[in-house]
């Protein structure tokens, strides 16, 4: 099994390696060893959910490393399963010492425990815990590399071509990479495909047992009409997050990826959404809206080349505490 995935991960950096723009030069440092990419870059999408029309996207193709993001595509395969009727929400997920070892952040249960396939799900989306991602792939997948490739597979079939998965959490993985664009395609599948199961990204907080989890996602309760989705963090990726509002029946998604602080990634969404929104409102009026002006008018910046970054290089946190 090492070896299979040792040449999976090969062949990925291989593919990445191809991907990379030609002025993006793969040179290991201290603080970004893991890396192909290099530091974290901004990356962006705005897409119109229903439509699947793009409003405005920079770097949409350019290959990325998702974060946490990555469990959206992990909980999409465990909302298949319950359609497929493989899995019950009343079913129990044991936590094997893989899955026990994820680094943070993590709900902490120990090797022989269970969750409810219910509470993981919630937990997953709320907490972002690793452990519990894992321990949910190994349960659907029989093990996480197995998972991984049906990861893929599920990427392929919805259009997703600049994204290779090695695991279920997102914790950083130099052969485990995607783009804007492929997570607003991920996006917009879940609210059209799993719409039922949408609600979880949306939970201010998830209680079990004693502990109540906040969301990491600050704009749910503060931005009109934003029900989700997820954020991520490492340094590798910088802040992340793929977001959906709804406003007056029309939903839009906004992908940013590589932002250099939480505040700023959620500041670059808030502006994306009321542009998109203003946008649509034009149109509907019989406008024809300029979203170049739009954005510049509201305060975010266009055409950004690499991000400064310096105190996340030294930041110790790798996933989901900071995100």
């Amino acid at each position: 099994m090492a070896k299979r995935l040792t040449t999976s991960r090969a062949l990925a950096l291989t593919i990445a390696a191809a991907l990379l723009p030609t002025t993006f030069a793969i040179v290991a440092t201290p603080a970004t060893a893991a890396s192909p990419l290099g530091p974290a870059r901004f990356a962006t999408v705005l897409m119109d959910a229903d439509s699947g029309e793009v409003l405005y996207e920079e770097q949409p193709t350019a290959i990325r490393h998702p974060a946490s993001i990555t469990k959206v595509m992990t909980l999409y395969l465990a909302f298949n399963a319950l359609d497929a009727g493989t899995l019950r929400m009343d079913d129990r997920v044991p936590i094997s010492w893989h899955a026990a070892g994820q680094a943070p952040s993590k709900l902490g249960l120990r090797s022989g425990q269970s969750i409810s396939v219910s509470d993981a799900i919630g937990v997953v989306a709320v907490k972002s815990a690793n452990d519990i991602a894992v321990a949910l792939a190994e349960k659907i997948g029989g093990s996480e590399a197995n998972f991984a490739r049906m990861m893929n597979q599920q990427a392929r079939s919805l259009g997703m071509r600049q994204t290779n998965f090695v695991n279920a959490s997102g914790l950083p993985d130099p052969a485990h990479f995607t783009s804007a664009r492929d997570i607003a395609t991920l996006s917009a599948a879940l609210l059209r495909n799993h719409r039922q199961y949408y609600g979880n990204f949306s939970a201010l907080s998830y209680s079990y047992g004693k502990l109540r989890m906040a969301n990491h996602n600050h704009l749910l309760g503060n931005y009109v009409g934003l029900d989700g989705i997820k954020t991520g963090f490492t340094v590798d990726s910088g802040f992340t997050l793929t977001a959906s509002a709804e406003r007056n029946g029309r939903r839009l998604i906004a992908v940013v990826l590589g932002a250099p602080t939480g505040w700023s990634r959620d500041r670059d969404i808030t502006r994306l959404l009321d542009s998109g929104f203003t946008a649509l409102q034009i149109r509907a009026q019989g406008g024809q809206p300029d979203m170049t002006a739009l954005l510049a008018s509201s305060g975010f910046a266009l055409n950004r080349s690499e991000r400064p970054i310096p105190a996340m290089m030294l930041n110790p946190v790798q996933q989901g505490d900071a995100d």
